[in-house]
């Protein structure tokens, strides 16, 4: 079968969470992008297409993430994320857990609760070694929800993660990439990283009418450069 050879071509050996979350989304891409369910249909007469003033990342799908022009900072032991929080876009969020469907796609946080994110459980916690995956709406049917200025972001802007243990978790964004749903990006995405990093996802693009939903996804890349206590 066709899936079943993408699905060992894009595993990543050793890395039992990141090969679950690569079986799933090279499934059900579309889900990993908010992509069922009547979600992010905001009718709107037109939804931003681009990133203005700063080009979008563009690489081959096995091609690694894109790092800020810093030096990451060393990984932080595990711990639960509790809010998000990005300054520049007015973004301050708080986060819930969340994991598998039992279709077996990936959850989203409920739509009635615009301005929440959703921290994808099976693979890292921001900080630790390895991709840590936030998801959030775009928008609801009647009102922008906590991801609708994400496609605003640019690199060198920083994101907070305040954790359970206690330490704020610092991201410098180093590359924003506009992906088809159709041919998400997915070992960019969820392969195994010796950093830590933090990989935001959305909605964007052209909402299709006739099917309800944003044909693409706005993804963010970031790597945690420091910490602090608070």
């Amino acid at each position: 079968m066709g899936l079943k050879g993408a699905l060992i071509l894009t595993a990543v050996a050793g890395v039992v969470a990141v090969v679950a979350g690569l079986l799933i989304v090279i499934k059900s891409p579309g889900e990993y992008g908010l992509d069922s369910g009547g979600r992010d249909q905001l009718q709107l007469a037109a939804q931003p297409s681009g990133m203005p003033q700063q080009a979008l990342f563009k690489a081959a799908p096995t091609v690694p993430p894109p790092l800020p022009a810093l030096v990451p900072a060393p990984p932080l032991m595990p711990s639960t994320p509790k809010r998000i929080v990005v300054k520049r876009l007015g973004i301050s969020a708080p986060i819930e857990s969340i994991g598998l469907a039992k279709d077996g796609t990936i959850e989203v946080p409920p739509v009635e609760k615009a301005n929440l994110a959703g921290w994808y459980r099976e693979m890292s916690t921001p900080g630790e070694a390895g991709p840590a995956i936030i998801l959030g709406h775009k928008d609801t049917r009647t009102t922008g929800a906590v991801f609708s200025k994400l496609w605003e972001i640019r690199n060198g802007d920083t994101i907070e993660v305040k954790r359970q243990d206690g330490l704020t978790a610092v991201f410098t964004v180093g590359g924003v990439e506009q992906a088809s749903k159709k041919t998400f990006p997915t070992q960019r995405v969820y392969g195994n990283q010796t950093n830590a990093q933090l990989h935001l996802i959305t909605c964007g693009g052209t909402y299709d009418r006739t099917i309800g939903h944003y044909k693409d996804n706005i993804i963010v890349y970031a790597t945690m450069t420091s910490s602090y206590r608070g």
